[in-house]
């Protein structure tokens, strides 16, 4: 079968190959592949920065943000032939540590899970993938032209109930919410924010075009000018900060509402450098009773919740976060970056 691949640790690798057919092991669900979202673990994996490959193979199945059709599963498995199915990409450690024997394998302690397209287990860009039925969420057919949106929607799930978790420590009724970084996972993040009907606002570089576009549709409020004037003007009781940039990261945590709660969901690279007054951000976080947390990956309560998102959502407003449909064949386009890029998708199926 087809299937897009690298070889973790060696830039300049990715390739569509020929692999073998899944095994049997990965899964009792057989599913034909429909299409992949590539988002920047990918281009980090492509970069060979980033990947392990199952053990056995050289190579690595690329492919998180999944999108496939059932083609075999057993009877009392929760699935059909021909329903939309998308797979979990952590799977919890061996031994396993206290999260992931409770289900929390996105908060797995010990670094031994793996990951679909990721580490050590092969991922969803081929025709063919197997995946457990009790690790693999089933969406409306209504879906099918967004359903890779699903795992990066699950991202915000979490980061969304990491802010529901800590506000509920005592008396949280948050009405205001910015979210830096109008990419994918901010305007999954913002779609949410509008769907508890908090007031939304969004702030990115990009001054026109389609993401100012998209974030006036949901109804919330756009913004690029300089991240303290928009934290000032806004003072937002929640911040999901979505792009790692630490100009970004330092004027989030420097400024926050008494109260507020701050999700961190984008990643820094290592050693960049910014000048942090950490007095001024440790005063008025221990005084203002604020909160910051990471979040990172999903378990299956949030792609349960994702599922719900979705389906909540504008289908029309959700197709346009697809800005462009790649084939599979023709991979080095979907890696090659374009403007007004939200989100690139390789189609298998």
């Amino acid at each position: 079968m087809r299937a897009l691949t690298v070889i973790p640790g060696q830039s300049g690798s990715l390739s569509v190959e020929d692999m073998p057919e899944p095994d049997d092991a990965l899964g009792d669900v057989l599913v034909d592949g429909l299409a992949v979202g590539v988002c920047g673990t990918d281009h980090e994996l492509a970069d060979g920065s980033y990947g392990w490959a199952p053990d056995g193979s050289e190579r690595l199945i690329l492919g998180h943000e999944a999108l496939g059709r059932v083609r075999e599963a057993p009877s009392g498995s929760g699935f059909a032939a021909g329903d939309l199915i998308v797979g979990v990409v952590r799977m919890p450690d061996p031994v396993p540590c206290g999260a992931c024997a409770h289900g929390e394998w996105d908060m797995c302690r010990n670094g031994r899970y793996t990951e679909h397209g990721i580490k050590q287990l092969h991922g969803f860009a081929a025709e063919r993938w197997r995946v457990q039925s009790a690790h693999a969420v089933k969406l409306d057919p209504a879906l099918e032209t967004v359903g890779m949106l699903m795992e990066p929607t699950t991202i915000v799930a979490k980061a969304w109930e990491q802010v529901d978790r800590i506000g509920g420590r005592g008396w949280f009724e948050p009405r205001s919410v910015l979210v830096t970084g109008a990419g994918s996972i901010g305007l999954l993040a913002a779609m949410i924010g509008t769907q508890r009907g908090l007031d939304v606002h969004v702030l990115d570089r990009v001054t026109e075009g389609l993401k100012p576009d998209l974030v006036g549709d949901l109804g919330a409020t756009y913004h690029s000018e300089n991240v303290d004037q928009v934290i000032k003007s806004v003072e937002p009781d929640v911040v999901i900060e979505g792009t790692g940039a630490t100009p970004v990261l330092g004027a989030v945590l420097a400024n926050p509402k008494p109260y507020a709660i701050t999700v961190l969901t984008g990643i820094s690279d290592p050693g960049e450098q910014e000048t942090l007054d950490l007095g001024t951000i440790n005063r008025s976080t221990v005084l203002g009773n604020s909160a910051v947390v990471g979040s990172v990956n999903a378990n299956l309560r949030h792609y349960r919740a994702a599922a719900e998102a979705l389906a909540a959502a504008d289908l029309g407003w959700l197709e346009r976060l697809v800005t462009r449909r790649v084939p599979l064949e023709k991979f080095a386009d979907a890696f090659a970056a374009q403007q007004d890029d939200v989100k690139v998708v390789l189609t298998i199926g």
